[in-house]
């Protein structure tokens, strides 16, 4: 039992199923006596709950900063604090956007190619034998006749080694 409000209904339970004395039920559970008389003096805010979702929906991308500013605008007198604990138990928290990766400018249309070994594409393909012992292979491709001019299989192929093949 952690919070105040569940040690109060164990020991309302205990009261009420075993007859057990405020005292006793407070002393088997562990309670403080004083938190069994405790009333939280925290008003009902069901209309600045229901100010809030509408608002929220109103504006979706707006977060509780915002809202709570929009709910100042109407008159509605409430702590920062206070509106974001609100804003987070009505489960109105905002998704963050990812940013898009927009292109600058406009795209070089792709030359036309008509004469092989024009232009050679290269692509590294990786995989592990049985023996566990991982090797690549590097291909490199004419991209007019699609033909594999060279296949270069080993351990690890350094930039220099790419350099040489080519």
């Amino acid at each position: 039992m952690v919070t105040p409000a569940v040690q109060r209904e164990a020991v309302a339970h205990l009261q009420a199923c075993h007859g057990m004395s405020e005292r006793r039920a407070c002393r088997v559970t562990g309670a403080d006596r004083k938190s069994m008389r405790y009333r939280s003096q925290r008003g009902d805010d069901a209309e600045v709950r229901e100010k809030l979702r509408e608002l929220a929906q109103q504006r979706r991308r707006f977060g509780y900063r915002r809202l709570h500013i929009l709910l100042r605008r109407e008159g509605v007198m409430i702590n920062r604090k206070k509106t974001q604990r609100l804003y987070r138990e009505e489960g109105l928290m905002v998704r963050r956007r990812r940013n898009r990766r927009r292109a600058i400018g406009a795209r070089a249309p792709a030359p036309v190619l008509a004469l092989p070994n024009q232009r050679w594409s290269l692509d590294f393909v990786h995989d592990q034998m049985a023996s566990g012992r991982r090797f690549r292979v590097l291909n490199i491709v004419d991209d007019v006749t699609r033909e594999c001019l060279r296949a270069v299989p080993d351990t690890s192929i350094s930039g220099r080694r790419v350099v040489r093949e080519l």
